[in-house]
């Protein structure tokens, strides 16, 4: 095995000195675009972000190591991707229709502690939604007043008041199961859409009146605990 051709290639030490100093300009030039772009930190990301990341990763990590790309044109292209993102943001914030175009829409996923059944071709599992809830200590939909999944991927929400409480589907695995309906439970919950029924309308109509689901989990009522 050649170990300088495995490490070094066609170059020589004089030529990683070269890299040293071209990743040490690109990095500083990679804070100041960031810097200069208004972000602030790092959160989850939306679309467009991410595609604005890539362009600047892809402009600024060539010129590091390969010889035949000036860093000149590195700085061509972070002053083109700029100016666009800075058009771009600019015209979101004058319109709300370029603004969901770029970044997407919010979803309201969850209303008055049950699924909104018309988000149903929703892009993310239900066990990650139940995930994002557990982290915020919900135990079950009954604490859930409303949920939105915001455009960046996280999850805002507004709880009922200790008082105010209903009966909802359960989200810790333990008690997210299938009811045993030979006797009587209590209130039951649909595992698709979250609606509570009582053990004897369930009963009468297995079928959830919301969704038209069979399953059906023992619904809770306990307050959250922060």
């Amino acid at each position: 095995m050649d170990i300088k051709n495995l490490f070094l290639g066609d170059g020589d030490w004089h030529f990683m000195v070269e890299v040293a100093l071209r990743t040490a300009i690109m990095f500083v030039t990679i804070i100041l675009v960031l810097r200069i772009s208004g972000k602030r930190g790092v959160r989850q990301l939306t679309l467009f972000e991410v595609a604005i990341i890539l362009g600047l990763g892809s402009a600024a990590g060539d010129p590091m190591f390969q010889e035949d790309i000036p860093i000149f044109q590195a700085f061509v292209v972070f002053a083109i991707v700029m100016g666009i993102y800075k058009t771009l943001t600019w015209m979101a914030a004058k319109s709300l229709r370029v603004h969901r175009m770029l970044e997407g829409q919010e979803l309201v996923v969850v209303e008055n502690s049950v699924f909104n059944v018309k988000n149903e071709d929703r892009d993310f599992s239900t066990l990650e939604f139940f995930a994002e809830l557990r982290n915020q200590s919900v135990e079950h939909l009954g604490q859930v007043r409303t949920a939105v999944l915001e455009v960046d991927g996280t999850m805002s929400v507004l709880f009922y008041a200790d008082d105010e409480v209903r009966f909802g589907l359960p989200l810790f695995p333990q008690n997210y199961k299938e009811a045993d309906l030979s006797s009587d439970p209590g209130v039951l919950a649909c595992m698709h859409c979250g609606c509570t029924q009582a053990y004897k309308a369930v009963l009468l109509g297995s079928t959830c009146p919301r969704c038209n689901h069979q399953k059906w989990a023992v619904a809770l009522k306990t307050k959250r605990i922060t």
